[in-house]
């Protein structure tokens, strides 16, 4: 079973660098007139169309990226002629810092409180919780960062930095109060949506009858929880997991947008107005295999944790 899931993710990312080559061909205008400006002459524009292989055939140039890919060569980037890998390995491990830091506070805290939640069904708390998490899940990614922006930066607290401003060189992490405020919209962001999926597959789980068979049992309820209901819990809100991990991929670019924060996400937005298509190509694909990654490790640890799949996967 583990093995199809592998197969199917490796399509899946074959299928996707085919749209985001195919999508990349359909952006407006001449990649050389835009990365040279309107004052480039004919001939410099006919030499950086060739250095571009730009006039090669579509198929050819995407065999060739793929085949790049495949090998772990990103390209050339049309605007500063220098290798993708190089350009992008700051912005990578800057997004994955992020992430990570989010990730760690996000994925407990929306588990812990998902699960309190559903062991005090009914009552004011639980009420209370699912409503702070419906309004935070109804609102974008933008507004909840302005928000904090206007509370803890500049209107009512002046607390922390709006935007990143580390200096060329260095390693935004090295200014740790500067990365409070896109940690806490991420954090936000998701842990809405996963103490609502934890609390609905809990509640379920709880209602079951081999929980109730081990409360019958007189178990002590943390054992109930711990060893009877979680187990069968885990798959379920490993996917939701999953897809709020997925989301951070793309919802990041949002985010570090917003906050200056040099990550993939203003990479992204740098490159699609310079026309490098290389760096977009390239950024396309690494979120595209993280959320495949993400997916895929969701579906192993459901399977793993869930006693029925593993039978079903051995008959």
């Amino acid at each position: 079973m583990i093995l199809k899931r592998l197969g199917i993710s490796v399509f899946v990312l074959l299928a996707v660098s085919l749209l985001v080559f195919f999508f990349t061909l359909l952006l407006p205008g001449d990649p050389a007139q835009a990365i040279l400006g309107q004052q480039a002459t004919p001939e410099r524009l006919a030499a950086l169309r060739e250095q571009l292989d730009l006039n090669a055939p579509w198929y050819e140039r995407y065999l060739s990226w793929l085949g790049g890919l495949l090998v772990g060569d990103l390209g050339t980037s049309a605007a500063t002629g220098g290798s993708v890998n190089a350009l992008l390995a700051s912005k990578v491990s800057a997004s994955v810092v992020l992430m990570a830091i989010a990730a760690v506070i996000a994925i407990p805290v929306g588990l812990l409180l998902g699960t309190w939640s559903a062991m005090r069904r009914g009552r004011a708390a639980d009420q209370g919780l699912t409503g702070i998490s419906l309004v935070l899940a109804a609102l974008p990614e933008f507004v909840i960062g302005v928000a904090l922006t206007t509370l803890l930066s500049t209107t009512v607290f002046r607390l922390l930095p709006s935007v990143t401003m580390a200096a060329p060189g260095t390693r935004v992490w090295d200014y740790p109060l500067q990365l409070i405020l896109p940690t806490l919209t991420l954090i936000l962001v998701v842990v809405p949506y996963m103490i609502r999926m934890t609390r609905t597959t809990m509640a379920d789980v709880l209602d079951s009858g081999y929980v109730e068979m081990a409360r019958l049992k007189g178990l002590p309820e943390r054992q109930v929880i711990f060893k009877h209901a979680l187990p069968h819990a885990i798959g379920p809100v490993a996917q939701v997991v999953a897809m709020q991990l997925a989301w951070l991929a793309g919802g990041i670019v949002v985010v570090e947008f917003l906050f200056r924060y040099p990550g993939l996400g203003q990479a992204m937005v740098d490159a699609v107005n310079i026309r490098d298509v290389q760096v977009v190509q390239a950024l396309s694909m690494i979120i595209a295999a993280f959320y495949v990654i993400v997916n895929l490790l969701a579906d192993v640890v459901g399977i793993l944790a869930n006693p029925k799949l593993r039978t079903e996967s051995r008959s």
